[in-house]
């Protein structure tokens, strides 16, 4: 069984994003997308479909295409609670409140990773344990949150 991923709504946005100062980081998350995304399970929600959806920014016709095929999972009143619950806590901010929403995906189904570039909110080290502490005692799965740079694959060793 291939480990699952929750796909967040910055990883489609670097895919199709052109700007020069994070040409690294678009790199990389194109190589993911397009070499090593089928080693995983890959899972979106409407939330990142209506994230992609609003504003205005220059690559913004090219995302849906991206994540078409994509199973999206349903973001049920349960989901909502749990969101809440990370915002009352502290772990999550209230405004924008789609990062605690995109967590409580992860963990309610029990995701394996949430891949991401938000480092603020979400692929941060200091919130781990914190976490780890709230999931543990509203009985959730702790996803491991990461960015498109520790996703890598495994390289043996000799």
């Amino acid at each position: 069984m291939r480990p699952t991923v929750y796909i967040e709504t910055t990883i489609p946005l670097y895919y199709c994003d052109d700007r020069p100062a994070l040409a690294a980081d678009i790199a990389r998350t194109r190589e993911w997308w397009d070499r090593e995304r089928g080693s995983y399970e890959c899972f979106i929600s409407s939330v990142v479909v209506d994230e992609l959806a609003s504003g205005s920014y220059p690559t913004q016709s090219d995302c849906p295409s991206l994540i078409e095929r994509i199973p999206s999972l349903a973001v049920e009143s349960n989901v909502l609670e749990i969101a809440e619950a990370y915002r009352a806590r502290k772990l999550m901010p209230h405004d924008p409140a789609a990062d605690a929403v995109h967590l409580a995906l992860a963990s309610f189904y029990r995701m394996d990773y949430l891949i991401t570039w938000n480092c603020r909110h979400l692929a941060n080290a200091n919130k781990t344990k914190h976490l780890e502490v709230l999931n543990v005692q509203m009985g959730l799965s702790v996803p491991i949150l990461v960015t498109p740079y520790m996703l890598m694959p495994m390289e043996s060793v000799e």
